[in-house]
């Protein structure tokens, strides 16, 4: 399966600046509102909408890098959320639950599109014009310094789908590299590889704003 660049389908990770891509403090009334969910409460669950729709539909376009197809995801997310919300027990946050629950659907969805999940010419070994030899999946001082948010977004938006797809679940998402590997069906070393060569494509964005390109990163399109 040679497809370099391809898709490729929790504490918060200590990679990036604390203030990006921060989740919320527990929500006041969540607890209330999952219980009366589960009991097939309407309203409830139009809580528990408003409450979450924004930041699925932001995991939704950062994984799939369109805001059409982000949208379709976010509807299907809740729906269901609808169908599964008795099955949560309780043993992790709520938003840790339904972010695994959407990371799942999206994979599901791309892979039923027949998309590789996974570039296999991904070695663990960085060639020379990579840049300095570190060790793979530890903190990267450029991308945990001081970074403009929207310039963040917008260079992680125009990764190729495969670094996107793991950056997004280990530095964004905090997920494990055994987990992610799991996920995606392939090796730890894959994914370690795909993460680095994602943060140094992100250095060189970052520093070169201009050279990239301007995908759209609306976070408006869950309404």
């Amino acid at each position: 399966m040679n497809c370099e660049g391809q898709l490729m389908t929790q504490e918060p990770p200590a990679n990036l600046n604390p203030g990006l891509f921060k989740r919320n403090a527990p929500i006041a009334g969540e607890a209330e509102a999952i219980e009366a969910a589960k009991n097939g409460d309407a309203e409830a669950f139009s809580r528990l909408y408003s409450l979450h729709k924004r930041r699925v539909y932001t995991l939704c376009l950062r994984m799939l890098g369109n805001v059409s197809e982000a949208e379709d995801m976010t509807q299907e997310a809740f729906l269901h959320l609808f169908r599964k919300i008795g099955s949560f027990r309780g043993e992790s946050a709520f938003s840790t639950w339904l972010h695994r629950l959407t990371v799942n659907l999206v994979l599901m969805q791309l892979r039923k599109k027949g998309l590789n999940l996974v570039s296999l010419e991904e070695t663990i070994n960085p060639s020379e014009e990579d840049g300095p030899k570190r060790d793979f999946g530890s903190r990267d001082p450029v991308l945990a310094g001081s970074v403009d948010r929207v310039a963040l977004e917008r260079a992680v938006a125009s990764l190729p789908p495969g670094y996107r797809m793991v950056f997004v679940l280990h530095d964004v998402e905090g997920f494990e590299h055994n987990e992610i590997a799991t996920m995606l069906d392939c090796s730890t070393g894959n994914s370690k590889s795909q993460l680095h060569k994602a943060r140094l494509r992100l250095r060189e964005l970052l520093r070169h704003p201009s050279e990239s390109p301007q995908p759209d990163v609306s976070t408006e399109g869950a309404k």
